[in-house]
């Protein structure tokens, strides 16, 4: 059992759900990033992700791909992503957070090493877009074997011939990336992705978070409402651009979180 599954555990007992808030480590510099991964739990959010800031992000639109840009010129690396989790660590021993983005930081870094250092720095998750099943050799396996969940996303064209494939080494969670195209595109219909959810729960035990399009307090109720949770990332990130306070930036998220806690 990771954190993550004790945490989905926890909310089902207490009928519900998930609120997941994304931010991208070093945006837009180490010591800010920091103040707001800190304040995320006491501001409802029940999952952290943790973006590792690459070049290329080519699932990302143009608010996520600024923000990973801010931070590398803020001059983050991977080892200061680990190095944020290892201080939130001393403080907070139970928020999962779960580290997103590509492969090939990880790739550089050397996979046995990545996961060493992750697991030593509190890490409970990956989302790593790019490394399909096909090539779970990779990364998913010696993840899972590390005690680390290897979290799926699946989309509107996982068609029903292609899922069982994404869900056949995923643990943690599902994420259903809820509209096709880039981050912050469109926004998430509860109508279209309730439907997407019982098809893909009806092949699998783990729980099912939505992300993408997901922008308000009453979207991420909507969305929680057929789900069992819902990711905040685009929202939250342009808050921080905006350069408000650490404290008005937890406002915002304390609104989202409320929201999917209603549902």
């Amino acid at each position: 059992m990771t954190r993550i599954d004790d945490k989905f555990a926890q909310l089902r007992a207490d009928g519900k759900k998930a609120f997941v808030a994304y931010i991208m480590g070093g945006d837009p510099d180490y010591d800010r990033s920091l103040a707001v991964m800190k304040g995320l739990p006491g501001a409802g959010v029940d999952v952290i992700e943790l973006g590792m800031p690459f070049t290329d992000p080519m699932a990302d639109g143009p608010t996520i791909q600024l923000a990973g840009q801010r931070a590398l010129e803020g001059g983050q690396t991977l080892q200061k992503t680990l190095d944020m989790v290892s201080e939130f660590r001393k403080d907070d021993p139970d928020t999962p957070i779960v580290m997103m983005g590509y492969y090939n930081p990880i790739y550089s870094r050397g996979v046995d090493k990545f996961l060493v250092d992750a697991k030593e720095a509190g890490v409970d998750g990956l989302i790593v877009v790019d490394l399909p099943p096909e090539e779970d050799e990779e990364l998913c396996i010696p993840a899972s074997k590390a005690g680390i969940n290897f979290i799926r996303l699946a989309t509107p064209t996982t068609d029903d011939k292609r899922l069982p494939k994404v869900l056949q080494n995923t643990s943690g969670f599902v994420y259903y990336v809820s509209i096709t195209g880039i981050t912050g595109a469109a926004e998430a219909q509860a109508a279209d992705v309730g439907p997407e959810v019982a098809r893909i729960k009806s092949q699998t035990d783990l729980p099912v978070v939505v992300g993408f399009g997901i922008k308000s307090p009453d979207a991420a109720q909507a969305i929680s409402g057929v789900a069992d949770g819902c990711v905040v990332g685009s929202a939250i990130v342009s808050e921080i651009a905006s350069g408000k306070p650490v404290e008005q930036v937890l406002d915002f998220v304390r609104g989202l979180a409320d929201g999917a806690h209603r549902a």
